[in-house]
């Protein structure tokens, strides 16, 4: 079992203790600010275990039907995961505004608030391992788990403060309204995750520093060769595509050339976990005047 996998079956197991934690908060104390973080958990739960199938559909080898193999995956659940955010922010919205029509009467508040603020340190802990080691592993699923969860602990955060401020004032209003709040914070979290995700689909370039290194390492092995030229790259899940093509001198051998090529594409690889490398090898009358990388 790869440790992708062991890490989303790990998010499954955290997100159902997280849910009953905050489903016995809000039973305790009648509070919709911490009914609308109990739903947020649902959601959790729900993206956990679409990013755990997610993932297993993209360790999948490459086959007839799928020659690029299945890393996109990853970026279909991550898309499902915002679609459900915003689906459990609207969720949350209507608690709210019901609450605003009849705002509830909070009972064992304390003891409430000290378990919903239990589940929340229990998602920190979690959301830093699902970031840190997501992007380690360069799943954009795991990644977009993390961020989930770090916006739940930051709107659990503010449901303890608020709900322990509608207590000590004596406003009961204030439940609801940070109910509302927590909700628009949910839809701004669900929005970035879903945009994250379509630039994958979009086969979107990699980042800039990455792109910087590509171009250092083509340039420094590339020895022999006159310049790189319509340099592309996409990546999909883990694994980046990078093309190109490199002009040598018209009396290099095949044999010559293709060294040249093993050699870039085993310094890429190096410094890509997982890449895949199309070098097209052309003759000197087909180099750039502008825009190639020289060599």
């Amino acid at each position: 079992m790869s440790q992708t996998i062991r890490i989303a079956l790990g998010s499954i197991l955290v997100g159902l203790v997280v849910l009953a934690l905050k489903t016995l908060a809000w039973w305790l104390t009648g509070s919709v600010a911490l009914l609308s973080d109990a739903l947020e958990s649902i959601v959790n739960v729900v993206t956990a275990i679409a990013a755990l199938i997610a993932i297993r559909i993209a360790a999948r080898p490459a086959d007839h039907g799928h020659p690029y193999g299945h890393h996109k995956a990853e970026f279909f659940s991550a898309v499902l995961e915002g679609v459900m955010i915003i689906l459990a922010a609207l969720l949350i919205l209507r608690e709210a505004w019901h609450g605003v029509m009849a705002p509830p009467t909070l009972q064992a508040p304390a003891v409430g608030l000290l378990i919903n603020a239990a589940a929340g340190v229990l998602n920190a802990v979690w959301c830093r391992v699902l970031i840190t080691r997501g992007r380690r592993l360069k799943s954009p699923a795991l990644v977009a788990d993390g961020h989930h969860l770090l916006a739940d602990v930051v709107t659990s955060a503010g449901v303890v403060v608020g709900v322990a401020l509608a207590i000590a004032t004596g406003w009961s209003i204030l439940d609801p309204l940070l109910a509302a709040a927590v909700a628009l914070n949910i839809l701004w979290s669900g929005w970035k995750v879903m945009t994250a995700s379509i630039g994958g689909l979009m086969d979107e370039a990699v980042p800039d520093d990455v792109m910087a290194m590509i171009r250092e390492t083509i340039s420094d092995r590339a020895t022999g060769a006159i310049e790189a030229h319509d340099l592309r790259t996409r990546h999909a899940g883990r694994m980046t595509f990078i093309d190109f093509h490199l002009v040598v001198d018209g009396d290099t051998t095949v044999a010559a050339a293709h060294d040249i090529c093993d050699r870039i594409e085993a310094a890429l690889k190096a410094r890509l976990t997982e890449a895949q490398v199309t070098i097209h090898v052309e003759p000197e009358h087909k180099a750039k005047p502008s825009g190639a990388l020289l060599l």
